[in-house]
Formats: structure tokens, C-alpha cells, sequence
């Protein structure tokens, strides 16, 4: 019941967010659509604590601000590459055993990827991630794992156990 609670704030918080608009008839359209949303996951059975993960929201700050501050520079690294002409691009796929313990985990991981500018997640596998990146510094970042241990630590603050499976160890 919690997490349907949460779905409903959630969605509730989005829409005032995005609508801008604040009359009567607009809070009744949102309170239909969220209600009507809500009730169409409730139906599918899919909330629960992946698709609300109210256990990450303590913690979600810090890594949203940790994330902004990696997406605005590689923003800067690739429109100084666009707006120079002698700045070199070197298309590169690499592929990195990702770490997160869970399907969360690794989609947050991957979505981090695809947002920073320079890097996409084209897919995930097996604990696999194989990602396209603009440079060869790119790809050696992503090989390098920061995001990788950022993502696992949000997970534990979050109070999920890392799974040694999908790493090897």
C-alpha cells in the first residue's frame, strides 16, 4: 500500500511540476490522471519497491547532484569538441561488467550512461554493459568504473546488499 501511496504522490509532484497550470479544472484533470494511472499499475502489479523505489529518496540528492555535475561537463567537453575544429572524435565501443546488485541498480546505471553527454548505453546484458562513446577518453572512463561505484553505493545507502554474482568475485 505504501508504494501505491508513493506512486500516487509521485505522479502528483510530476504533474504540478510540469503542468503549470493551477485552476480547479486543471487539479481535477491531474487528480483523474494520476488516480487513473495508479490504478492502471495497481492493476498490471507493478508497484512495488523497483518501480517506487522509496528506499533510494534519502539518498537520491547527492547522487542527482553528483550526476548534474558529471552530465554539465561532459555538456562542455562535447560542445568544445562541436564548436573547434581540430578537437578529434574517436567513436568507440566498449563493454564493462557492471556492478549494481539489482535490475534497478543497473538501469540507473545505464540511464546515468546514456544521460552524460559523449556516452550510450546500447545495451545490457548478463551484467554487461555495452556502451558507445564519442572518444577514446570517453570509453576509458566508463572502462575506469566511477559511475559504476557511485551507482553500487547509492544502492547500499539505499539498504540493498551487493550480489558478487555479476562481478566475478
Amino acid at each position: 500500500m505504501r508504494y501505491l501511496l508513493g506512486l500516487i504522490v509521485g505522479l502528483a509532484a510530476l504533474w504540478l511540476l510540469l503542468s503549470g497550470h493551477y485552476s480547479p479544472l486543471f487539479y481535477a484533470f491531474g487528480t483523474g490522471s494520476c488516480l487513473l494511472t495508479a490504478w492502471i499499475c495497481w492493476r498490471m502489479r507493478i508497484v512495488d519497491n523497483e518501480t517506487v523505489p522509496l528506499h533510494l529518496l534519502a539518498h537520491a540528492p547527492v547522487y542527482i547532484a553528483w550526476l548534474g555535475w558529471e552530465i554539465a561537463k561532459s555538456n562542455w567537453d562535447v560542445a568544445r569538441r562541436i564548436l573547434s575544429p581540430g578537437r578529434s572524435i574517436s567513436p568507440t565501443m566498449t563493454t564493462r561488467r557492471v556492478g549494481p546488485a539489482t535490475d534497478l541498480g543497473r538501469t540507473i546505471y545505464a540511464n546515468s550512461v546514456t544521460l552524460t553527454p559523449g556516452t550510450v548505453t546500447v545495451g545490457l546484458r548478463d551484467g554487461l554493459a555495452e556502451v558507445h562513446a564519442l572518444t577514446d577518453v570517453n570509453a576509458k572512463d566508463i572502462e575506469e568504473g566511477d559511475m559504476d561505484r557511485r551507482v553500487q553505493a547509492f544502492e547500499r545507502r539505499g539498504g540493498v546488499r551487493h550480489d558478487h554474482s555479476h562481478d566475478g568475485g
